[in-house]
């Protein structure tokens, strides 16, 4: 039987991960599961991003050392802003920031803090870095503990050319 008592909703701010939040949401409500809403903010100061905990020297928390309050403080107005509304009545959630790189970070995360699902956005907003560094999504999957739920956008579908599909 699944049981699920931590979820983590890691959310860019995009509409792909509005949507995400959605299912998480329904899925905290469901299984009466603490709801992690996470968020790492774009930085210029991207550290190696295949790492995953084992990789990192004790003591290091990423990209920590480039993250400021006034940062920290502007991402969680913008958490709260987003979707303490959409929460309504629900009371068992946390909000996260952290600096570093997202897949890295969202995978420290959710070891440390028992997480059972990692819910996120199929795409994001970044399409550039997802070029250059690979599919958050995608590292995440491959490293994570545990279950992770890639919730597409149906707006944006799309069938391959020549495919039946």
């Amino acid at each position: 039987m699944v049981e699920y008592k931590n979820i983590l909703f890691c959310t860019d701010l995009s509409e792909d991960a509005h949507i995400a939040f959605l299912h998480a949401l329904d899925l905290a409500k469901k299984y009466d599961a603490k709801l992690h809403i996470f968020h790492v903010p774009h930085s210029s100061y991207a550290y190696c991003r295949h790492i995953v905990d084992e990789h990192v020297p004790a003591g290091s928390e990423g990209g920590e050392k480039f993250f400021d309050e006034e940062v920290q403080k502007v991402a969680e107005d913008a958490l709260k802003e987003e979707y303490e509304k959409r929460l309504g009545d629900f009371k068992k959630y946390t909000y996260i920031v952290k600096s570093g790189s997202p897949d890295v970070e969202i995978i420290r995360y959710a070891k440390k803090n028992e997480i059972d699902v990692i819910v996120m956005g199929a795409l994001g907003k970044s399409e550039q870095d997802r070029l250059v560094h690979g599919s958050t999504v995608a590292n995440v999957s491959k490293f994570a503990h545990c279950h992770v739920i890639a919730i597409r956008n149906p707006a944006k579908q799309f069938t391959l050319p020549g495919s039946m599909y």
